[in-house]
């Protein structure tokens, strides 16, 4: 039941390739020089929360959030839910990253305690226990299972993950848990955003840096979670490895001797020596097939990326 098809493997294999790639060149520049680290974390800190609670209806926006978590202010005209949304995201991360460890396993204990912390003083009777009843997901094309099957499809789940006998790669089975998770749906509320958290622990277990899925992409997102259900993980996996593709792009670039000149696609485009016009170069960005990530709506990505592209076809 909770196999995966791989047939994605040949369109994404070069994607995963080069985040292999820049995830072990992070891995042996570390230790980065603590004010790096502490940097990126604060940045990540504030997008993952945002970009997170977004998905999911709160509408802060992405300075509100910052000015919540790191100024302690409160937002006029914004509900008392949301701010704790907030706070509540940003404590679940702070517990990742005391959890996280290269032999971390999976368990149902965390999995409930960082529920529990996702809904403190917003549904303190539901925080950190698995839902009694039904529930309907609106827009999604399955209905969760029965309440009474909850508990044992997640302890299958996790021991599929900590077992891995398909031997998939972290960004795999990250994605595997994440689909597999939203369609058991344990909770009544706090489904999406404890899965986002949870999945990116089992990622940083093995040296990557959280995959922050974007508010721009939500209905892409959504999409790509239904198209699951029917045994199709091609956009899953590939929504994920850009999601990674970014936060790693932007590790690397802030460790010396090892950052990228990442411009606009319109501005590469510009450039004598590139071949294609910006819409071509865009689409090689959305389907993984150059170095590129998103930032905002806009895709960024290097001329020598393109360039390498350009000799891979000549």
């Amino acid at each position: 039941m909770w196999t995966i098809k791989t047939t994605y493997r040949e369109e994404l294999n070069s994607t995963f390739k080069r985040l292999e790639d820049k995830v072990s060149v992070l891995n042996k520049a570390r230790p980065l020089p603590n004010i790096v680290v502490q940097n990126i974390r604060e940045a990540f800190l504030v997008e993952w929360t945002f970009n997170s609670n977004n998905i999911e209806g709160n509408t802060l926006s992405l300075r509100e959030t910052q000015m919540v978590l790191q100024e302690g202010v409160t937002i006029k005209g914004k509900s008392l839910r949301e701010h704790f949304e907030a706070k509540n995201h940003e404590t679940a991360i702070n517990k990742l990253y005391e959890l996280v460890k290269p032999n971390y396993v999976l368990n149902a204990k965390d999995i409930l305690d960082i529920h529990g912390l996702v809904l403190r003083s917003i549904e303190d009777e539901h925080a950190g226990r698995l839902r009694n009843a039904g529930v309907r997901i609106s827009g999604a094309n399955f209905v969760p299972p029965n309440a009474r099957k909850v508990s044992g499809y997640l302890d299958d789940l996790i021991q599929a993950i900590n077992t891995n006998t398909q031997q998939l790669s972290p960004v795999e089975l990250a994605t595997l848990f994440h689909h597999k998770f939203v369609w058991i749906h344990p909770f009544f509320d706090g489904n999406g955003r404890t899965v986002r958290l949870v999945m990116n622990l089992l990622l940083m277990r093995h040296g990557y840096p959280p995959a922050i899925i974007l508010a721009n992409d939500r209905a892409k997102y959504y999409l790509a979670l239904n198209q699951a259900n029917h045994g199709n993980y091609t956009k899953l996996m590939l929504l994920m490895s850009q999601a990674l593709e970014r936060t790693l792009n932007i590790y690397l670039n802030a460790v010396p001797g090892l950052d990228k000149d990442y411009q606009t696609i319109s501005s590469i485009v510009e450039e004598p020596d590139i071949p294609y016009g910006q819409e071509y170069v865009s689409l090689l960005a959305r389907q993984g097939k150059i170095d590129a990530h998103k930032e905002g709506r806009n895709w960024y990505t290097t001329k020598e990326a393109v360039l390498a592209y350009v000799n891979s076809k000549s």
